[in-house]
């Protein structure tokens, strides 16, 4: 085990989660579906958490492929409910099956590869499929910025405090990390280059299914 999460992470959910709990108003009035593009990159910690905070209808996520046509699917069904709206939280990692990520630019040896664009795709796609008007959000850098949350100073104070220990004793080529309830080190051998996924089994998926959103994997939610 890495670490649980960065400093930085709540405060991106929590402004993404405002963001969707403000876009389901205006999405009521006007009988839209409303697509909220979050970042990311090739993980989907931020839309998971914010799309089930927030009480969206879909969750699409880089860990779990999707199929437009279950998505369509879904925002009909909730049509045949009386449900005149619906949220699409999407990971701007998030890929159809047999796809490839949305990118903006590629990338080279200087730079990384843009992700984004998806959002915008897909609400012209399912305005076709299920005939409702959609639009599209994209908050990008604005989850970056502002002001963070109390639980994120606190840990970003813990891990400066825990960096300083490990100076004064000597200790380098390690990384500070959460592993509640402490903060400990890990190796940077252990994890440099890797990368911390969403398991597919993970407690809040099996949630978010229990609770009715779909994953795009299939027509519907409840327990798989």
């Amino acid at each position: 085990m890495r670490t649980v999460n960065c400093f930085g992470f709540d405060t991106a959910v929590d402004f993404a989660t405002d963001a969707i709990d403000r876009l389901h108003s205006t999405a009521e009035a006007h009988h839209r579906v409303m697509l909220v593009e979050v970042m990311g990159r090739y993980a989907g910690w931020i839309a998971l958490h914010a799309g089930v905070a927030g009480g969206a209808d879909v969750i699409l996520i880089p860990e779990i492929p999707f199929d437009l046509n279950m998505v369509a699917a879904r925002l009909k069904e909730r049509e045949l409910w009386g449900a005149s709206f619906s949220i699409v939280v999407v990971a701007e990692g998030a890929a159809p099956i047999g796809g490839k990520v949305s990118l903006i630019s590629e990338g080279d040896a200087a730079t990384a590869e843009r992700l984004g664009g998806l959002s915008a795709r897909m609400a012209r796609e399912i305005e076709k499929l299920t005939g409702k008007e959609a639009r599209y959000v994209v908050l990008g850098h604005l989850q970056r910025g502002g002001t963070p949350t109390s639980f994120d100073r606190v840990l970003a104070t813990r891990f400066g405090g825990k960096a300083v220990e490990c100076v004064i004793a000597g200790e380098f080529d390690r990384m500070v990390a959460l592993q509640p309830p402490n903060i400990v080190t890990v190796p940077l051998a252990d994890i440099v280059g890797k990368q911390r996924r969403v398991p597919i089994d993970y407690d809040l998926v099996r949630t978010a299914r229990a609770l009715g959103i779909s994953f795009g994997d299939v027509a519907g939610g409840g327990c798989q």
